[in-house]
């Protein structure tokens, strides 16, 4: 529960934090922000000479890091961001900017100069606004702000000095310290904001929030003004590379960067259309996926799920892999943000970043593992013979693996066990991330019994048993899947969770208050979903509600999709809109009451028979879910 009210406001939209600062996440984590990490590509290359005061670099940096991430996002990541956060952190003592250490010996000429000396550490925000004006033109509206805390150290000695050096703590900060750490040792005082010497300004962030969210906008394109340098930005980026800085500007507070920023995005403005920089993006996007699918196969994010990280030779000689094609794929992965490359005494060491550890890692609970390689097994094959399946409408299971759909299907199901366990990993990774979305999608405390149809591991099952006490959950899978459950029980057994072998499209369904379809509609013709739509239609009784849970398309088509995506692989059903499944579940009888929009994976969707609306109420489901869901 977060504490401002204007963090709550920010529930439901998409805010990215542009940086994979492990301390920057913490503070954003506990004031109670939901976000994602997207680590900037933007590097830190600008002329420090060039500004007039740190906190100017420190904000210009920002402000770099967040439109770079706020930009690539609807090509890299195919969905566009409510809100980007960019950050920067500097220390600066005697008019020199100290950023991070490159070696021991660069870390101790930083400490020697900050030791018994008051310095001054600024870190600039910049909070991006994405506003999709229609299917071609975003507008980034930018924010920026910046934050300065006094810190004076203690007079070290030479022992002190070496002994924090050699800990490995300077290495990844700028100014060579971790006040949070030990560097709080050599701390004498601090005047200002903590947590702005720790990496984020917590409590001025809140304020620029309330003062975007709460002051009424004076034009459709509201100026805030910058506190460092009196200039109102707006940011304008159109799809074909088009930008307009549109200044306003207070008497001569234009600053020589600002008129070197302006006239270079004039220069952009004309030259820009020769770089199609959208384009490019997405003709690279195979080799990102093909990057996370071979560093996912080789298992390199399990090499390196150790504390420290590994040198390039540790990870070569653990993958069993050349050093100069370790090296390239390593170097591919932090540039894509799924690594990091620190220095520490005087080497370079590898490690996860912290999403790679959640998600990448093969025993996280939250993993991925499986159905990346899932994907680089099985879907990256078909994908490779797309243009035959544009031109004949088909699946290209025989041209990618030498055998009809059906016959790949059997090997899937009825092969060796490994086979089995391969593709059920796959299905239990996205149950996983997915589960506690949807679970706590709607109130469903009137149902006591659900039936996961085509539920495979359970995971999904196991989500909605935590999430709901006294529901118990029936997974309803063919034989040969329910035969190999076993392989990804969680430790603690929970009794409440069931499985009950048969064919969802010949046998008997069990009986509950609740069903779950969760990825099961867009599989399946429509000949074969009328069958089993008629068979949970007549399975009906007073107070059943049906959760359905699939990617849901925008009406328009125009926004970029992962199931537009997944649409290719020309499989016999179809990607709908929320309004097309409502139109589908409709001729067997069911209403849409909820819609839930999860930014997760998967979207949810809850539905009843009209005629029992009323009885659903008396089993005492609250009507406050329809206010709490988002309704389309």
């Amino acid at each position: 529960m977060p504490l401002n009210p204007v963090i709550s406001k920010l529930s439901g939209k998409l805010v990215v934090l542009a940086s994979a600062s492990p301390r920057r996440l913490e503070i954003l984590s506990n004031a109670g922000l939901r976000f994602e990490v997207v680590p900037s590509w933007f590097k830190e290359t600008l002329d420090k000479s060039l500004f007039k005061h740190p906190c100017e670099y420190a904000v210009e940096t920002a402000k770099q890091k967040a439109l770079e991430v706020a930009q690539r996002m609807p090509f890299k990541h195919l969905k566009t961001p409510d809100i980007v956060i960019g950050a920067d952190t500097v220390v600066t003592v005697d008019g020199l900017i100290l950023e991070k250490p490159t070696d021991k010996q660069d870390a101790y000429r930083m400490l020697s100069r900050l030791s018994g000396k008051e310095h001054s550490v600024f870190t600039g925000v910049a909070i991006v606004i994405c506003r999709d004006k229609n299917s071609s033109v975003t507008d980034y509206k930018v924010v920026d702000f910046y934050e300065e805390t006094k810190v004076k150290f203690a007079e070290l000695s030479e022992e002190m000095l070496w002994e924090y050096i050699n800990s490995g703590e300077p290495m990844d900060k700028a100014g060579g310290y971790g006040i949070q750490a030990l560097g709080g040792m050599l701390v004498e005082y601090v005047r200002g904001d903590f947590l702005n010497v720790v990496g984020f300004p917590l409590n001025h962030f809140c304020k620029q929030l309330g003062s975007i969210f709460n002051s009424p906008p004076a034009s459709p394109a509201h100026k805030i003004k910058r506190d460092c340098d009196e200039a109102w930005t707006l940011v304008n980026k159109t799809t074909n590379g088009d930008v307009e800085l549109l200044e306003n500007v207070k008497d001569d507070s234009l600053t020589s960067v600002q008129e070197q920023n302006v006239m270079g995005l004039e220069f952009a403005k004309c030259n820009r259309q020769d770089v199609p920089h959208s384009i490019i993006s997405l003709l690279d996007g195979f080799k990102v996926s093909k990057t996370l699918f071979t560093a996912s196969k080789l298992k390199v994010f399990d090499v390196l799920n150790t504390p420290g990280g590994l040198t390039l030779e540790e990870v070569a000689g653990q993958i069993n892999a050349s050093l100069l094609g370790t090296e390239r794929l390593l170097e591919a992965a932090v540039s894509l943000g799924l690594l990091e490359r620190v220095r520490q005494e005087e080497i370079s060491v590898y490690r996860n970043t912290e999403q790679a550890s959640r998600f990448l890692v093969t025993d996280s609970p939250v993993s991925l593992h499986g159905y990346i390689l899932h994907c680089n097994d099985m879907v990256w094959p078909l994908f490779s013979h797309l243009e035959s399946a544009v031109r004949e409408g088909t699946s290209q299971h025989e041209r990618a693996f030498g055998k009809k759909k059906e016959d790949v299907f059997q090997d899937v199901y009825y092969s060796k066990d490994e086979v089995k366990i391969r593709f059920m990993d796959a299905m239990h990774s996205i149950a996983r991330v997915t589960g506690k979305d949807l679970a706590t999608a709607f109130d469903l405390s009137c149902y006591k019994t659900a039936c996961d149809i085509g539920g495979c591991t359970g995971a999904m099952a196991y989500e909605f048993t935590k999430a709901h006490p006294e529901l118990s959950v029936t997974i309803f899978d063919l034989p040969q899947v329910i035969e190999m459950r076993r392989h990804f029980q969680p430790k603690e057994n929970d009794e409440r969770v069931s499985f009950v072998a048969g064919d969802f499209f010949k046998d008997d369904l069990p009986k509950a208050d609740l069903y779950i379809l969760a990825r099961v509609l867009h599989d399946w013709s429509d000949e074969k979903l009328h069958v089993l739509l008629s068979k949970l239609s007549k399975m009906w009784t007073p107070g059943c509600g049906l959760l359905v849970s699939e990617i849901l398309l925008d009406e328009e088509r125009r926004r970029p999709s992962r199931a537009l995506l997944q649409a290719l692989s020309m499989t016999e059903g179809k990607q709908r809109s929320t309004a097309e499944y409502s139109a589908l579940l409709d001729k067997h009888g069911f209403t849409l009451k909820h819609v839930k929009h999860t930014d997760n994976l998967l979207d949810a969707m809850l539905f009843v028979k009209e005629e029992q609306n009323d009885k659903r109420t008396l089993l005492g489901c609250s009507s406050a879910s329809i206010e709490t869901a988002e309704l389309e």
